[in-house]
């Protein structure tokens, strides 16, 4: 039986870095992990119902919270951050007293903070949300895969792998059907993998896209050898 685990949590420490920063008493722990969910969910949420999206794309890359004592910071990286600030800063705080009625923040004072990345797909999750989109279409699944692997060598990466699963084109019996382009070092730690799992519903089933991204290489960081006795 082989033995897989998650490539983010794999590289933690090393190429990657934790998208929730904060410190909690054991007794507390699960109350602060149910509330990032309620932040990221909230967040999506009110990017999927209340803003009209280019091609279907919400564009988010990831959610990094971080909290103090009297603190949260939400950053929020996109691909196409318009969809946000469109209309002069009105959604961006919209969205924060949303996100401030569903954590019922009384003592604690919410900052919400967005950054355009570049690349936008070069980054899985906004990949993944573009096969999704092309899926739900009816798009034919290779077609799709095919595009996608397209817009990803356009921006830096280094290799690709592409994984979709479930009823896949209607078909009665489940299946899964994977695309690699270019080097894909799963096992080397050094080695920046971005990876995401995305769930897609359609007219025969719900749909499981897996996306593995490979950068480069973590730069070793050498001590100077010293020849002193």
């Amino acid at each position: 039986m082989g033995q897989k685990t998650n490539p983010l949590g794999f590289r933690l420490g090393i190429s990657q870095n934790h998208h929730s920063l904060w410190f909690a008493h054991p007794k507390n722990y699960s109350y602060g992990l149910e509330e990032d969910q309620k932040i990221r969910n909230c967040i999506k949420k009110y990017v999927q119902t209340n803003i009209k999206k280019p091609s279907g794309i919400e564009g988010i890359a990831r959610i990094e919270i971080q909290k103090r004592i009297d603190v949260i910071q939400v950053i929020i990286y996109m691909g196409f951050p318009k969809v946000l600030i469109e209309k002069q800063q009105k959604r961006i705080k919209e969205l924060q007293l949303n996100v401030e009625q569903e954590l019922n923040c009384v003592n604690r004072k919410l900052n919400m903070t967005i950054i355009r990345i570049a690349n936008p797909y070069g980054h899985p999750n906004i990949l993944a949300e573009f096969i999704a989109g092309q899926l739900t279409n009816r798009v034919s699944f290779r077609q799709a895969i095919k595009k996608a692997i397209e817009l990803a060598k356009q921006t830096d990466t280094k290799g690709i792998q592409i994984q979709i699963s479930g009823r896949i084109g209607g078909k009665e019996m489940a299946r899964i059907h994977w695309i690699r382009e270019g080097r894909l070092p799963l096992q080397t730690i050094r080695a920046k993998i971005d990876y995401c799992c995305y769930p897609v519903r359609t007219i025969h089933g719900v749909l499981g896209i897996k996306i593995w991204i490979f950068r480069d290489f973590q730069e070793k960081s050498l001590t100077p050898f010293s020849s002193e006795k």
